[in-house]
């Protein structure tokens, strides 16, 4: 969700009736947010993740689940402080 914040808020969007929105809408993070692109790929490895449990039921390891939310937190903060910086009117 606050990939495809980044990218409404430059003005895209990702067709959602198409496969691959999510991971299109992560891998533009570094462009529409300034997200460095080794965080990109632990995102990205963590989006995988969830579609593998999601598709096939497997349970997911602890440690993902607390890496996915420590990821969380931090794109958060930076979202804020992105859209402090660049589009204050959408806070």
């Amino acid at each position: 969700m606050l990939a495809d914040l980044g990218l409404n808020a430059n003005g895209y969007r990702t067709l959602t009736s198409k496969p691959g929105h999510h991971q299109t809408a992560i891998q533009t993070l570094p462009l529409t947010m300034g997200i460095d692109p080794s965080t990109v790929r632990i995102l990205d490895a963590l989006r995988k993740q969830r579609n593998l449990t999601e598709y096939s039921g497997d349970l997911i390891a602890d440690s993902v689940v607390k890496e996915s939310v420590e990821q969380a937190k931090t794109l958060l903060a930076w979202t804020e402080a992105w859209l402090a910086k660049h589009h204050s009117g959408l806070l």
